[in-house]
This record gives structure tokens, sequence and C-alpha cells, in this order.
């Protein structure tokens, strides 16, 4: 009995190891071989690693990794975006914190070089590419736009009839990182506007100089209305964005108008914003310009890059689209 029992117990053990080592209970799983091989990752621009590998793709084998780096020194940060979606290298390589501080330097420069860095280390753990996308900014790669529509009585025509006209006009803000900006009102479409908003606009075009500030999400924005009676526009905007790092939208908070003396400002080019920065909502300094402020036309401003300035819906007209939700 003790014998067989044995035998019973060593047949059962061999049988278990069989069932151990067999392939049912390790499958097979050849996708595991392709780690390593065609899956690989790519060591960072600037890497010391001397171990050899050859990229399959043609373009990494004929592009060198400096030509490649200084390629994508010369793009915007949002160029830069969409590259890193291309292919693995790419996106490591543009992970380099040359590229990001570069344009955050940019971006903030009124800020001043120590004033960035003391931001970055106290808010973004020293990362640039974080500071770029989670610090408000003000975009420069193209324009804000604001659409804005009112009701208008028309002229009764055979005492029949009384019409009314849906009237649209958009206000037109270009920022540029030095502090400056172009302000526009006008009933153009912005893929007519986008063409001489700039620094070289003529008097006819009605471009406005004006100096902003940014704090935090706020911005302060004036500009100077030229002529007998010199009229200061002042802005009061909030950013936002509709995703992160977006910043494509800017809530108007306030529109005001109010008068300067003309000892107060030398010309159209001065930082008016200097001059009335300390000023109420109600202050004014010429007795025959009350300080106004606005209730009517504050849409929020949406931002239209200077690609899509061409297929941007705001180029509709109104009976295509008498009603624009910025969002």
């Amino acid at each position: 009995m003790a014998s067989d029992y044995a035998v019973e117990l060593a047949v059962e053990l061999e049988t278990a190891a069989q069932l151990r080592a067999s392939q049912f209970i390790f499958p097979h799983r050849p996708w595991l071989d392709l780690y390593g091989i065609n899956v690989r990752p790519v060591a960072p621009f600037g890497s010391a690693s001397s171990k050899q590998f050859v990229d399959p793709a043609l373009i990494h084998r004929v592009l060198p990794d400096e030509l490649l780096f200084e390629i994508l020194s010369k793009t915007t940060p949002y160029t830069l975006g969409k590259a890193a979606c291309v292919c693995r290298k790419w996106r490591y390589t543009i992970r380099n914190p040359v590229f990001w501080r570069n344009a955050c330097l940019k971006a903030w420069q009124v800020s001043g070089l120590v004033e960035n860095y003391k931001v970055l280390q106290w808010k973004y753990d020293g990362s640039w590419r974080k500071m770029w996308l989670l610090r408000p900014r003000i975009r420069t790669d193209g324009i804000y736009v604001s659409r804005n529509t009112y009701i208008r009585a028309g002229i009764a025509e055979w005492k029949i009839t009384n019409p009314v006209h849906l009237v649209c006009y958009y206000r037109y803000m270009r920022f540029y990182p030095s502090g400056r900006f172009l302000y526009k009102n006008s009933s153009q479409k912005v893929k007519d506007v986008a063409k001489y908003l700039n620094f070289r606009a003529s008097k006819a075009d009605c471009v406005f100089k004006g100096n902003y500030t940014l704090s935090e999400d706020k911005v302060e924005a004036a500009l100077l209305y030229p002529g007998m009676r010199p009229t200061v526009l002042r802005f009061r905007l909030r950013l936002r964005g509709t995703t992160q790092g977006a910043n494509n939208r800017m809530d108007l908070l306030a529109l005001l108008t109010s008068g300067v003396n003309d000892n107060e400002v030398n010309g159209p080019d001065e930082d008016i914003l200097g001059v009335v920065e300390r000023w109420e909502e109600d202050e004014t300094h010429n007795p025959d310009v009350p300080a106004i402020s606005h209730k009517r036309g504050l849409t929020p401003f949406v931002f239209v890059s200077f690609e899509e300035v061409e297929t941007s819906v705001l180029n509709l007209p109104v009976e295509k689209m008498d009603y624009y939700v910025p969002g």
C-alpha cells in the first residue's frame, strides 16, 4: 500500500510540473519581442550615449540631430506642439527646455529676465514648459476679435412696413511682446483687417496705437484718440482659454472713455497708459469730454491666428451668422 501511494504521488508531482511549464499556463506573447527593436526610446538631444542605433525612418537618417534642433529652434511654440505629435524622436527633442525658455522670455520680456526666473522657481518648479502652459500670457501670433451686433430701426416705406437692420461691427486688437498694441474698430471682416493691422498702417486705415500691462490674468490697456478734443480709450480685460495654455479668449470687463489736457500728452506715441493708470472710472481732465463707462459692445474677444484669418467663421456675413457665441 505504501509503495503504491508513493508511485501515485510521484506521478501527480510530475504531471503538476508539466502543467506548470506548459504553454497554457505561460502563453507566448509575440508582440513582446517588438520592445527594444521597433519601439525604442530615443535618447534626448545631446545625449552622451555612445550606443550605435540606426533609425529606420528616412528623414532621421538623412537629417542630423544638430540640423533638426536648429530647424525646431526657428519655429513658434505652437508649431512645436504640433511637431511633437509627429514621432517619438521629435517629441523627446522638443522637450528640451531651451525651446521653452526662449519662448517664455520672449512672451514676458516686459517683466524682465530676473523677474521671469523668480516666477519660474516660485510657481512652476523650474520647468519652462510648465510655465508656458500654465502662466497667463497674451498671444502675439494673431488678432483678438470682438464681434458686436445691435438692432437699428430703418426708414418706414409707404407707411406699411417698419424695417429693422442688424448692424455688425468688430473690435480688433493686436498685441506685441514689447507692451504695445494696435486697435481698430470697423465693420470689415478679419481677413481684410489682418492685411494692414501693423505699425506701417496709414492714417486712412484708422489703426490706433496704445500700451498695455499684464498682471496675472488681468490686462490694462489704453490708447489716445487724437483730434481737437483728445480722448483716452481704456480697456480692462481678463485672459482665459478654452483649453490649457490656449489663452484664446479675453473678457472685456470695462470700456472707459475720458478726456485729457493737451499738456498731459506730447503725441500719439507717448505711453498714455502711464498717464491714466491711476485715474478713477469717472475721472476726466477735460470738461468738454465727459468720462463714460460704456455698457454696450462688451462681447468677449476671440483669438484668431494669422494662419486662420482667411478661414475663420468670423468672416461669415450677418445673414449666415446673425449671432456668435464666443464660448
